[in-house]
């Protein structure tokens, strides 16, 4: 990332940028609203791109994903959100790290994601959706992080719906969600033809009961899931890691 495009960037008053402290990367983001978390880390950590693959996302929010993702790999990835500030948020960051050449942002509805991008089939699909159902919990006043925590605008099912539309044939599918989610998830996979075979549960205390699960789907395979080893976020901050497209260790 060139200092002269940081130096340049003209960031409205309501944003800042913040440096993402892997690999050059920085991020906009609002200073009010949702902002990223631990479970965007996790779920970039634990989502395996190639070099070639074509990776969307769904539910961008400020781009956090495609943005950490196009360090393992990635010929190129596509943020879907539906509110317009945000998608034009996020892509000024692609612009701030260098990544027009890669990384582009969609404002569309997810619930109607194959007419909005025709013909397009992808080999990795990450999402890090909604968590709780409309009307549960206390109402945010930031609309904007209201829907980005809560299904107010699509469901889980939309979610993986639009995924299986677009994923190939054998193409992954990665989500992270909470535990109360769990069989919901599996069973819309399933009904969606995208078997689970990657499943991970995610710890904030390794004595407790965990916080997120991450799994992993293929379209179109067989049966076999395999429960992988708990991943404990640990770091003063609760900081998770992952390896870059060079095999070196990346820690926010």
């Amino acid at each position: 990332m060139g200092a002269n495009l940081v130096e340049n960037a003209n960031i409205p008053g309501d944003e800042q940028l913040d440096d993402l402290l892997v690999g050059g990367r920085v991020i906009l983001q609002k200073k009010e609203g949702f902002r990223y978390g631990t479970d965007a880390v996790a779920l970039a950590e634990f989502a395996r791109v190639l070099p070639e693959d074509r990776v969307l996302d769904l539910g961008t929010g400020g781009g956090i994903l495609p943005i950490l993702l196009s360090l393992k790999g990635g010929a190129e990835f596509i943020g879907v959100d539906i509110v317009p500030e945000l998608v034009e948020m996020a892509e000024r960051s692609s612009k701030l790290n260098g990544l027009t050449d890669r990384v582009r942002f969609v404002c569309a509805d997810i619930k109607n994601i194959a007419d909005e991008l025709p013909g397009s089939r992808f080999d990795v699909v990450v999402t890090n959706p909604p968590y709780k159902s409309a009307g549960s919990g206390i109402p945010s006043k930031n609309y904007n992080a209201y829907i980005a925590r809560h299904e107010a605008l699509l469901t889980l099912e939309d979610v993986i719906a639009g995924a299986a539309a677009l994923l190939k044939t054998g193409g992954r599918f990665y989500m992270i969600n909470r535990p109360d989610r769990l069989c919901d998830s599996m069973e819309l996979m399933r009904k969606y033809k995208i078997e689970p075979k990657r499943l991970r549960f995610v710890h904030a205390d390794p004595e407790k009961e965990p916080v997120m699960f991450l799994v992993c789907g293929v379209k179109g395979a067989g049966r076999e899931l395999i429960v992988e080893a708990p991943q404990v976020l640990g770091g003063s901050g609760g900081t998770v890691g992952f390896l870059d497209n060079k095999g070196r260790e990346c820690r926010i």
